[in-house]
This record gives C-alpha cells, sequence and structure tokens, in this order.
C-alpha cells in the first residue's frame, strides 16, 4: 500500500482503519464520509491502464467475462447461499483480457452469474473501441453467460462470441457422432480427447 501510495518511507504509517472505512462505506453518516469516489472514474481507469500497457492496437482482444465465489464466514449484508458453490458467498462479476483486469463488480450470490454483464461489457467495448476501432473484440464465457439477450448484443456490435452451452438433450443428439470419437480416442490413448464440430 505505501508503494501505491508513493510513500518513499515505507515505515511511515499509512492511513488507519477508519480513513479506509470511510472509502469502504459511502453514503453512510456524514459526520464519518468525508472521503468520496466516482466509480465511472474508476471503471474506465481499469481500461486506460489495459490500453495504455499496448505499444500498438492488437489485432484482436479476447474478453473473458466470469462469476465467482467469495466465501463468507459471518452475517455480512446481502450474505446468501449458493448452491453450486455449497456455501454463503458473494458471487463477483469479473472482467479480463488475458491477466489484465478490466471489471469487478461485488454481487450477491442471490442473482444470475450473467446479470450486469451486459451494462458491464457495452462499457468496455465502447471504450476500447475508441482507442482501437479496428481491434476484433471477443467475449468468451462458460455457460453462465450464454444468455439471449448478451448474444444478441454482441452480435448487433459485431462482437465474436464462444459461450458455453450447458448439457441438453437436444445437444447431446447433435454431438452424439464426435462424443463417441472422443470417447473411443480416450480408450485407445488413455488421454484426454476433444472433438470438434459445428
Amino acid at each position: 500500500m505505501a508503494v501505491l501510495s508513493g510513500k518513499r518511507a515505507l515505515e511511515e504509517p499509512l492511513a488507519g482503519k477508519s480513513t479506509l472505512n470511510r472509502l469502504e462505506l459511502p453514503g453512510g453518516a456524514k459526520r464519518y464520509h468525508k472521503i468520496d469516489y466516482a466509480s465511472e472514474k474508476i471503471d474506465a481507469l481499469l481500461c486506460d491502464l489495459y490500453i495504455e500497457s499496448h505499444a500498438a492496437p492488437p489485432e484482436q482482444i479476447v474478453l473473458d467475462l466470469d462469476a465467482t465465489d467469495i466465501p463468507l464466514h459471518g452475517h455480512q449484508p446481502e450474505r446468501f447461499f449458493h448452491g453450486y458453490y455449497d456455501s454463503y458467498c458473494y458471487l463477483p462479476l469479473y472482467i479480463f483480457s488475458g491477466d489484465q483486469l478490466l471489471c469487478a463488480r461485488l454481487r450477491p450470490a442471490n442473482v444470475d452469474a450473467a446479470k450486469g454483464a451486459l451494462d458491464e461489457v457495452k462499457r468496455i467495448v465502447t471504450q476500447l473501441r475508441k482507442s482501437w476501432p479496428q481491434s476484433k473484440i471477443v467475449l468468451r464465457a462458460d455457460s453462465g453467460f450464454c444468455r439471449e439477450e448478451l448474444m444478441a448484443w454482441c452480435e448487433e456490435h459485431e462482437v465474436d462470441f464462444l459461450f458455453g452451452l450447458a448439457r441438453n438433450s437436444r445437444l447431446q443428439k447433435i454431438v452424439g457422432k464426435q462424443m463417441h470419437e472422443a470417447k473411443a480416442e480416450h480408450e485407445r490413448t488413455e488421454k484426454a480427447a476433444r472433438v470438434f464440430t459445428e
């Protein structure tokens, strides 16, 4: 924290808990809330840093969307049980390009994994295209983000996407031949096998 805040003498104390709490709890009692921030500026900063990290516009930008759990061990606000993670947790939304974070949104666990993803993707794609209008953008995510509104927006705005599909009987019929081929390859080599189709 000292290095990030620009302090040269690392033995000097930094902000105490109460000072940090004023950042954490905006909108609380005016007596204690003395430090404010603009969340839209923080969001824009993450994209600006990503853009500045490139000497030239990339040919392709792959945006990875993911939601994962932050387990909770107390009675925090908006604490909900999530069946997939089998615990009480938060379910934040993350968007990365490679190892660079472009979005982190804390959410309760009682929401759909894709909730809010479209708004964040719109914001990020708009900002990236202002700097790099020719770069191809690809959105990649698991089946938790395979939602009609997100796919329709991508198609309308020339953003390619690659989403997982949840297993279902219709899909299993379509890929039955390829599943059989992959199983036979696995039995022959005793290694994981992949077969592609479209």
